[in-house]
């Protein structure tokens, strides 16, 4: 019998090889509730991988055991007694670990994904182990797999279109005009799941956050194959210039939202990349819109799972930053009434209400308040992997604490990532109605994120300075004014919403 996790639903993971399940190997999903017990996750991400996984089960029928257990050793023992059982490598150190426990579990390699793990840590190794670059493993990547390649050559003489890719969104445009993103229609294995939902909650057994329903995104192939052609069809072409800017009307503009289903492994990265290609090749998309696309999948989701388990277990702990405040309630809460500023309050709905944002507001307005304030990234980890519907361990680590939180001290990234309210105001319309002003540091107006930046540079000053990205604010810091209002100013703020 070979074992099905709830991230392992598309073909790819039951297809013939010498290291997977034949064609009739019989197939065994587990659904454990104290995966919901032990963390307070989205409603509508629960909804989405339960309905994901139902589907699956029943477009398997007879060849599958579906389990419903409290835990996953209960499920199996259920299931199989101990009958020998194979599974493809798990995507977390949890998960890896149980099944590596069972003595009658036979662990196969990773799937859906494009490099195996021992060529990445021989890459790694080669280039000494310690700050590792994607720009350098996503030129790597190219080569490797000949992706918008012309010989040796990367496609269009560059290999990197961010300066094309990063337009301010246009003026007086309050949404993108651009086709809607692909939506699913629910059906009756959506109803059973909420159904389930609502009795688990009223039953004290699991609490949830955020809003769920109508569900937004593919919870079957075919559903993901019909979301990757309408984006590719009519979305790809103006996805590049606009992939840094927000709108607060619009928080999907011309993004794929295929995170979601290649993260449940319905759609695989290869024939993602591999339609956009062909796309620009045919003459249906620009190259700076495609490369884009190519370096989101092909590059960085690439490297983040690639570096989740080449840095291992230890690294979800890195806090060299040393920044140890809890996460507020409102926050925790998704309280975005709470919030005043615009941007915030904007971004922390959406969340609420779909479970998912792009990377913008993630890193810019989310992640960069999170840093600003000092909060514990263990904890900012965990409330991203919960919160947001493609959210899983392997995502998040590496994306928030190497990324957001730049609390690995730069083995990820060359800098921390994080702005005051003008850059937030050149690319977005989330600043005009708000109550604070993006120049102000100081006062009833100060925009909390100009003040917060200062501030964030003044505590860690002795550390940016030696750092040439980010030498020069540490410079500035002596040439304001006001630096000592914006001090007493920050440390009166507490946790109380911006």
């Amino acid at each position: 019998m070979h074992w099905l996790f709830g991230d392992q639903l598309g073909p790819h993971f039951i297809a013939s090889d010498e290291d997977g399940p034949g064609h009739d190997t019989p197939l065994l999903m587990i659904e454990a509730r104290s995966v919901f017990r032990r963390r307070r996750f989205h409603r509508a991400k629960a909804h989405l991988v339960l309905s994901a996984m139902r589907h699956r089960a029943a477009e398997l029928g007879d060849r599958v055991t579906y389990v419903k257990a409290d835990t996953y050793r209960e499920g199996l023992a259920r299931a199989v007694g101990s009958d020998p059982v194979t599974v493809h490598h798990p995507t977390s150190h949890a998960a890896l670990k149980l099944v590596r426990s069972l003595p009658h579990v036979r662990v196969g390699p990773p799937r859906g994904f494009l490099v195996p793990q021992g060529d990445f840590a021989a890459w790694a190794d080669g280039h000494g182990g310690g700050r590792l670059r994607q720009e350098d493993f996503y030129r790597w990547v190219r080569r490797h797999h000949d992706l918008l390649m012309e010989g040796d050559a990367p496609a269009g003489g560059r290999w990197n279109y961010d300066h094309d890719n990063r337009e301010a969104p246009p003026r007086g445009q309050k949404v993108l005009q651009v086709d809607a993103p692909y939506r699913p229609r629910e059906d009756e294995i959506d109803d059973e799941v909420r159904r389930d939902l609502d009795r688990w909650e009223r039953d004290g057994d699991v609490t949830f956050v955020g809003h769920d329903g109508p569900r937004s995104f593919p919870a079957t192939r075919t559903e993901a194959r019909a979301a990757l052609k309408r984006f590719i069809d009519r979305r790809l072409g103006t996805f590049g210039p606009y992939e840094d800017a927000m709108l607060a009307a619009d928080p999907a503009m011309s993004h794929s939202l295929l995170s979601a289903p290649l993260n449940l492994g319905l759609l695989d990265p290869m024939e993602c990349v591999e339609q956009a290609e062909t796309a620009w090749r045919s003459g249906h998309a620009p190259l700076n819109s495609v490369e884009g696309f190519v370096r989101q999948i092909a590059g960085w989701r690439e490297y983040v799972w690639q570096l989740y388990w080449y840095f291992g277990e230890q690294y979800r702990h890195s806090n060299a930053l040393r920044h140890t405040a809890p996460l507020p309630t409102w926050w925790q809460d998704l309280d975005a009434e709470a919030v005043r500023a615009r941007c915030l309050s904007t971004v922390l709905a959406e969340v609420r209400d779909t479970g998912w944002t792009h990377h913008i507001p993630r890193l810019m307005v989310l992640g960069s308040h999170a840093l600003q304030r000092g909060w514990d990234p263990a904890a900012v980890t965990d409330w991203f992997h919960r919160c947001f519907v493609d959210g899983y361990d392997w995502v998040m680590v590496p994306n928030v604490v190497g990324m957001s939180q730049y609390a690995d001290g730069g083995r990820m990234t060359t800098k921390p990532y994080t702005s005051g309210g003008a850059y937030l105001n050149r690319m977005s319309d989330l600043c005009g109605p708000c109550r604070y002003r993006p120049r102000e540091r100081t006062g009833e107006r100060a925009c909390p994120y100009t003040a917060g930046y200062w501030a964030f540079f003044d505590r860690h000053r002795d550390r940016l300075a030696r750092n040439q990205r980010t030498a020069r604010s540490v410079r500035q810091l002596d040439q304001l004014a006001d630096l000592a209002e914006v001090r007493r100013q920050e440390r009166n703020r507490g946790e109380t919403p911006p």
